[in-house]
């Protein structure tokens, strides 16, 4: 590709169940050209996460799904590559929503946030310090409402959501138990992350070894997997037990309910008797105007070290659809990043 051409992943058509490749289309276009008052970005870094599974789905949900030959939608860290906008430098670097999959786009600079000239890890943007970060911080400590000595435990111990969340109860001096899929993960998760303990979900005791890593029950749950791990986590909970729903990664490609009894009134009748809180949230929606206050925290917990963070970076825009198929499967370790161009 030259700098004159433009290459972009469009959703060529609509999965059911898993997503594959053939739902996705790599195009080559012309490089857009800004006017006056814009600014031409440059993409450097495309975040996969798992909701682009919901935006590719046509049923309603809390966004507009991606329509059929408009390029997928993703967070992006850019470079100012060309300005005719005086509140942007050439070279700055921006965190956008709009750009998508990808290499350039054009911006009226409504919606980007500034990174700075030189920022030391601007990949960051899209992980510890942005939207999964945000989300960790907000549905723990805001639904969560952790207090000393309780018990937290969070499945996807190792992505990027479910490791914050599990360091920021450490710092609030909580019991953690993560939830991951094989030994590297779960290892990773106590002595890298600092993990009272991590369970590996594909274990065939895994519901006997949570039980026994929460002698105590459960008074915070962050859900962000379902299915079975749900299951073993239910007869686990606390009266005055707390759940934040921030996603359901392992129901995204059903496309029917899942076999066995139906278990609601089950959990209708728990919420009840326990006095349990399930409360969902959409990060940006419920929670954009204390964002000033997640970046300072957070921002101060990475620099002493306080939160680790572990990043995938896979090079190249042609392998974003494999790399988010995988990612769906829960083949990725740590937060899934494509670096698309390389910097100016």
């Amino acid at each position: 590709m030259t700098d004159s051409m433009n290459r972009r992943i469009v959703l060529a058509s609509r999965p059911t169940g898993a997503p594959t490749e053939q739902n996705f289309r790599l195009e080559t276009v012309e490089k857009p050209t800004p006017q006056a008052g814009e600014v031409l970005l440059r993409t450097i870094y495309l975040s996969l996460d798992p909701y682009m599974r919901g935006r590719m789905s046509a049923a309603e949900s809390y966004a507009a799904p991606v329509a059929i030959d408009d390029v997928m939608v993703g967070g992006t860290v850019c470079q100012v590559e060309e300005s005719h906008n005086p509140e942007f430098a050439v070279g700055e670097w921006v965190l956008s929503y709009t750009t998508g999959w990808q290499s350039y786009s054009v911006s009226n600079g409504q919606g980007l946030l500034k990174l700075g000239m030189n920022p030391s890890h601007p990949s960051y943007a899209l992980g510890v310090l942005g939207m999964p970060g945000f989300t960790a911080y907000m549905g723990l400590l805001d639904i969560g409402a952790p207090k000393a000595g309780e018990t937290i435990v969070v499945a996807s111990a190792t992505g990027p959501v479910g490791a914050t969340v599990g360091q920021i109860g450490k710092i609030k001096q909580c019991r953690v138990v993560g939830i991951a899929g094989g030994e590297e993960k779960c290892r990773h998760a106590v002595e890298v992350l600092g993990f009272d303990a991590c369970i590996d979900h594909k274990a065939d005791d895994f519901a006997e070894q949570l039980a026994k890593a929460c002698p105590k029950g459960i008074d915070v749950y962050y859900e962000n997997v379902g299915g079975k791990v749900f299951d073993a986590v239910m007869p686990l909970l606390n009266t005055g037990a707390r759940i934040p729903v921030c996603g359901l990664i392992s129901q995204y490609n059903a496309t029917s309910l899942p076999d066995g009894p139906d278990r609601l009134s089950l959990l209708a009748g728990l919420i009840l008797t326990k006095r349990i809180r399930m409360q969902g949230f959409i990060i940006f929606d419920d929670y954009g105007h204390r964002y000033g206050e997640f970046a300072k925290d957070m921002s101060q917990w990475v620099a002493e070290g306080k939160v680790q963070y572990r990043e995938q970076i896979e090079q190249g825009l042609e392998n974003a659809p494999s790399q988010l198929i995988g990612l769906l499967e829960g083949k990725n370790f740590g937060k899934l990043v494509i670096a698309v161009n390389k910097p100016l």
